[in-house]
């Protein structure tokens, strides 16, 4: 550990002469952020991601935006939003991007992560409609085509004799070694998007016989907005989100760590889903119909989906990984259909909102999970109904807002809060929540400290200041109380959850952030020499200082030194410590690129550190690692035209504790593994 320590120690100081560019800790910091809470859903920091990109690339015009278009981007708070758009209604035209800065409530720090999804045009009436001749005319299209490989031979695609196989059907994947997908998107203005998405996982079948789909998974949507009567209506794959998420939100999750101002939800209209995920969106029809200050949105969806099965065809749980490798994978892929059917009435006036929703969803089978303590008042049924009613409410510097829902079997949750924001950009949130033991909600997803919306009563304090000039602290404590069992936990139990963030920006190119994560829950933990597992505390810290700083010519340097600490009562901490530089180069000519390398030591998986790397565009990678060795990844992208760009990236990882990686058919014989990822985009 001490010639690690050392090691890293003279990468960071490497890094303090060097730095990074501060505009490097924008948007993508808080995807970071995102990824590293604690079961944070992958996918849902997949289409979160797929989502920026495609707003990057296509960046709204402030002499034209709308408030709907403004409320429909997530990095924009409730409050952000409102100022905003008040400000553009008085200002307009805008000669500048950089006339945001007189927007109140948008702090330096806000403002910089914004920038790229916005640019200044001429100012320009609203056009009326359009016709099939100038959706035709003007579109814009788009085509991406991914190819990734691991080189290092896996145990999954080994050769075995038919007489293995055919007593082990599962030692070996029926597909090739590589993953690769196909997303076509089209896109006028803001009126028509359109799209296609088609993917094959590494080990899956593609274009083989007996296979004769091609890849293994497709999907396809189109929304359009302001046709006809209606404002919004989605056709094939979409996401919703109502309210604060108590009954309805398969669009983004909610991160404690985002800041306290971003906590507070909104009803979203019908979005597209155009990412690879296979699982946690609707595929059928939604639409959004305006009455006055009422906006009604109705939707239905029916899907096949991937579940596990008992023995009585019953399903046990959801499988959401999307991968059909092995006969077992492909036993359960669509093996059941459900259906979802709901509506959502949002009335608006001023600064008043409120909102009525109901959701219902039916299975072709049985959903019955296997009964466990822990899972005793999970829904047992084939069908389940919600309601639920939200409000939020405006006022000069205060934000109200809240959602109270009912399950079918009389269950209640409901979650409130308070916000107040100074004129100077200090924010101070008091968030409560209680979400009952019995309380089901197969597709809620709203603030809370678990990955179930149930056995939950929580009180959040959370708060932004700038200090001094150039510092910015943000801060929240988290105190939640569980009644009921959870999964290794045999009682009732207790979490206390810390974050702070602090920010100095030295000058217009360096940036030091200072991250401190502290957790504390609960569970039963074996002892040496006795039977019984008492249920005891245990505690995971994070540390992490960034020093950011841009150069002349393009180059961008980060370094980046992270602390894991882990520790269960009454065992020795277990450690881990990671030091990472990234350098980038960002110039004026048609290359551009990324060198990274980490050097990591981790004494166990609970020690883990995290990874984030510059990856190809519209993918999102963020690897874990635990023991002790190094990783290098390398990424370039060359613009052979503004409308045609190829990506590539290659990235090495070697252990110094082991002599296998991973395990079961994904088991690697040896200390390394490389990986290759192309992407290639054509826009036309």
């Amino acid at each position: 550990m001490k010639k690690q320590l050392t090691a890293c120690i003279a990468l960071l100081l490497f890094g303090l002469f060097n730095g990074l560019n501060a505009q490097e800790a924008s948007w993508h910091t808080y995807v970071e952020q995102l990824a590293e809470e604690e079961g944070m859903d992958a996918q849902t920091v997949e289409n979160l991601y797929t989502e920026l990109l495609y707003l990057e690339s296509n960046p709204m015009d402030l002499n034209s935006v709308t408030g709907e278009q403004l409320e429909r981007f997530l990095l924009l708070s409730t409050a952000e939003v409102t100022s905003l758009v008040t400000f553009l209604e008085k200002n307009r035209p805008l000669y500048t991007v950089y006339e945001l800065r007189n927007v109140p409530y948008l702090d330096f720090q806000t403002i910089e992560r914004i920038l790229p999804f916005f640019r200044v045009g001429e100012a320009q009436k609203e056009q009326l409609g359009f016709s099939p001749w100038t959706i035709v005319r003007d579109g814009l299209h788009e085509l991406q085509l991914r190819f990734d490989k691991t080189l290092t031979p896996r145990a999954g695609y080994t050769s075995y004799p038919d007489s293995v196989l055919e007593r082990y059907p599962n030692r070996k994947y029926r597909g090739e070694d590589f993953y690769t997908s196909l997303r076509y998107s089209y896109r006028y203005r803001d009126k028509v998007q359109a799209g296609i998405t088609a993917e094959k996982d590494a080990g899956e079948p593609f274009l083989r016989s007996g296979y004769p789909k091609g890849y293994d998974h497709y999907g396809i949507h189109l929304l359009l907005r302001d046709i006809g009567l209606f404002k919004t209506v989605a056709l094939g794959d979409y996401r919703l989100s109502f309210g604060q998420g108590l009954i309805l939100n398969n669009d983004y999750g909610v991160s404690k760590s985002w800041g306290s101002d971003q906590v507070a939800r909104r009803t979203q209209q019908p979005k597209r889903h155009f990412s690879t995920s296979e699982s946690g969106f609707f595929r059928g029809v939604a639409a959004l119909l305006p009455a006055g200050d009422l906006d009604i949105t109705a939707f239905y969806s029916s899907r096949k989906i991937d579940a596990n099965l008992s023995e009585r065809g019953e399903i046990t749980s959801f499988k959401t990984d999307g991968l059909h490798r092995t006969p077992l994978e492909r036993e359960k892929k669509r093996n059941s259909r459900e259906q979802v059917t709901g509506v959502n009435l949002n009335y608006r006036r001023g600064g008043l909102q409120m909102g009525i929703s109901g959701i219902y969803h039916t299975y072709s089978r049985m959903y019955n999970p296997t009964l466990q303590a822990y899972n005793l008042y999970y829904l047992r049924d084939s069908t389940h109904l919600n309601g639920s009613f939200d409000y939020s409410w405006q006022l000069p510097g205060f934000l109200f807002a809240g959602e109270t829902a009912i399950a079918r079997n009389g269950a209640v949750a409901t979650l409130n809060m308070i916000q107040y924001r100074s004129t100077g950009g200090s924010t101070l949130t008091l968030l409560h929540r209680h979400y009952p033991i019995s309380y089901n909600a197969l597709y809620g997803q709203a603030f809370s400290e678990g990955s179930v919306l149930c056995n939950e009563s929580g009180l959040y304090l959370g708060g932004s200041i700038s200090p001094f000039r150039g510092v910015t602290l943000n801060s929240y404590i988290d105190l939640v109380h569980h009644p009921w069992m959870r999964f290794g936990v045999e009682g009732p139990s207790n979490t206390i959850d810390c974050y702070l963030l602090g920010s100095w920006r030295i000058n217009r190119r360096s940036t030091l952030d200072l991250r401190y994560k502290y957790k504390r829950k609960e569970k039963n933990i074996s002892l040496p020499e006795e039977d019984a597992k008492p249920q005891l505390p245990y505690t995971t810290q994070k540390v992490r200082l960034r020093w950011s700083q841009s150069l002349q010519a393009g180059w961008e340097f980060r370094t980046t030194a992270d602390i894991a600490i882990y520790k269960e009562k009454p065992y020795p901490a277990e450690k881990g410590i990671m030091l990472s530089q990234n350098i980038s180069y960002r110039g004026s000519g048609p290359l551009t690129g990324d060198a990274f390398v980490a050097i990591f030591d981790a004494e166990s998986y609970d020690a883990r550190l995290y990874s984030y790397e510059r990856n190809l565009l519209s993918t999102f990678y963020m690897p874990s690692f635990y023991g002790k060795g190094v990783r290098v990844a390398l990424s370039g992208k060359i613009s052979f035209s503004p409308a045609l760009t190829l990506s590539l990236k290659a990235s090495h990882t070697r252990y110094r504790d082991r002599d296998t990686i991973g395990s079961g058919t994904e088991q690697i014989s040896g200390n390394s593994r490389s990986d290759l990822w192309c992407y290639l985009q054509w826009k036309f």
